[in-house]
């Protein structure tokens, strides 16, 4: 994954930050054959700031049956 619009590297100076930037952006634009990891997924998925239909889907996958 590729992003012109920010600089990853001083993002990485700030680990949460840059994990739910990181996810938003596989979410919202494609995972490129990415997986995502279900334990950091539930996590900060209260947090993210993605399309609410998207976000109602992954906690219905991610929740308990």
């Amino acid at each position: 994954m590729h992003n012109w619009s920010v600089d990853e590297k001083a993002l990485q100076k700030y680990p949460e930050k840059f994990q739910r930037w990181r996810l938003e952006q596989l979410i919202n634009f494609g995972l490129d054959g990415e997986k995502l990891d279900t334990v950091e997924l539930k996590k900060v998925l209260p947090h993210l700031v993605i399309d609410p239909a998207k976000k109602r889907y992954l906690q219905f996958l991610l929740s308990p049956r």
